[in-house]
């Protein structure tokens, strides 16, 4: 299968082979969920906790005594029925939210999300990524002149890897390293951008998942 070449300045650079067995996986949503949903979870922080009795401050001694007082017995100033006391199967700060991802699961999930990406025509590839200065402005400039509208994520390969500061500012546009796409990064984001060198990195990576 092939796609369009663009240069620096959104005009047409000929055409790109791209493989099969990367870009032309079919629709798998269970797949690509299962993914999404562990990466996700990865990188889930955990905030909440609540003090059980025995974190609370308050001395161990009984209030009073248990009989005679004609007072409900109590044996702790901490027990969750009172104020102050500990809380009873609250959220606590050691819950682990973790997901265990096959390499194979994840590798087809990438490949599975660039294939949706070339179908729905928000890939855009290209010829050379490379700026006449390496200012924002510059870097602004060339993404207005491709037909993508959107929130964007560009895929900078190793040689290119010193023109993701460029980027970074720019409203709407977010940048990785393109040895770390991720099934997370690349469904957040509607466009992907991306250069022949890439692309190239990317079949060679994903090539023999099947």
């Amino acid at each position: 299968m092939k796609i369009k070449l663009y240069n620096t300045e959104g005009k047409g650079a000929g055409e790109i082979e791209l493989a099969e067995s990367v870009f032309g996986l079919p629709q798998n949503d269970d797949l690509v969920h299962q993914v999404f949903v562990s990466l996700a979870a990865n990188q889930r922080q955990v905030l909440a906790h609540t003090k059980t009795r025995g974190e609370r401050a308050g001395s161990g001694i009984k209030p009073w005594k248990q009989k005679g007082t004609g007072r409900a017995r109590v044996g702790s100033v901490r027990t969750p029925v009172w104020r102050g006391g500990g809380i009873v199967f609250g959220p606590i700060k050691n819950r682990n939210f973790k997901q265990k991802i096959n390499k194979k699961m994840n590798a087809k999930a990438i490949a599975t999300v660039l294939s949706g990406k070339l179908r729905d025509g928000e890939l855009v590839v290209l010829d050379k990524l490379e700026l006449k200065e390496k200012k924002t402005k510059e870097a602004a400039k060339i993404l207005k002149s491709l037909p993508v509208k959107g929130r964007m994520l560009i895929g900078f390969a190793d040689g290119e890897k010193e023109l993701r500061a460029c980027s970074r500012n720019i409203e709407g546009v977010n940048n990785i390293l393109v040895q770390k796409l991720n099934v997370l990064d690349l469904l957040n984001n509607k466009n992907l951008i991306l250069s022949r060198d890439s692309i190239k990195y990317l079949e060679e990576k994903y090539n023999k998942i099947n």
